[in-house]
């Protein structure tokens, strides 16, 4: 079972329903902590509309809160959400400021109780998305339409 996250009448994604349920749930996270709606309706018979220009504000707000936090763990805790709707943003042909917010790179990170060893932020400093990283989501994810990533065996 899935379930479908359209603009208009084109599928930007058709996530399983339990993906699906946990986005939705951090939808609702996320715009409380940026003080907009995400634009992206409610699901109802395993669909929901997506409104190109509320989803288009939530996006630059989200990365926008997401490049202005300092907090180690909110920034983990954000960045496999936020790929997520960076990828949807993409499909949408939404444009999206990818550059680190003036001043972000350099920033160290606040509030750090466990060491950051290398991962989503790569251990240094303020973390930030590029296109490779929302590319590389993409890929790993085929029900967003793209066939996975391809794993080659090194001879023996």
């Amino acid at each position: 079972m899935s379930q479908c996250y359209d603009m208009g009448d084109r599928t930007l994604w058709n996530p399983s329903n339990g993906a699906s349920r946990l986005f939705l749930s951090q939808v609702d996270v996320y715009q409380a902590e940026v003080g907009l709606p995400s634009g992206i309706g409610p699901m109802t018979a395993d669909e929901c509309q997506i409104d190109p220009t509320l989803f288009a504000e939530f996006v630059h707000a989200l990365l926008a809160w997401h490049r202005r936090t300092r907090h180690a763990v909110m920034a983990a805790l954000s960045e496999g959400f936020i790929a997520t709707v960076l990828v949807l943003a993409e499909r949408a042909a939404i444009e999206v400021n990818w550059q680190p917010a003036d001043g972000a790179d350099g920033h160290e990170l606040k509030d750090v109780q466990v060491p950051m060893g290398p991962g989503p932020s790569e251990g240094r400093g303020q973390p930030h998305f590029s296109r490779s990283r929302v590319s590389w989501a993409a890929s790993c994810r085929p029900e967003w339409g793209q066939p996975p990533l391809r794993r080659t065996r090194k001879p023996s």
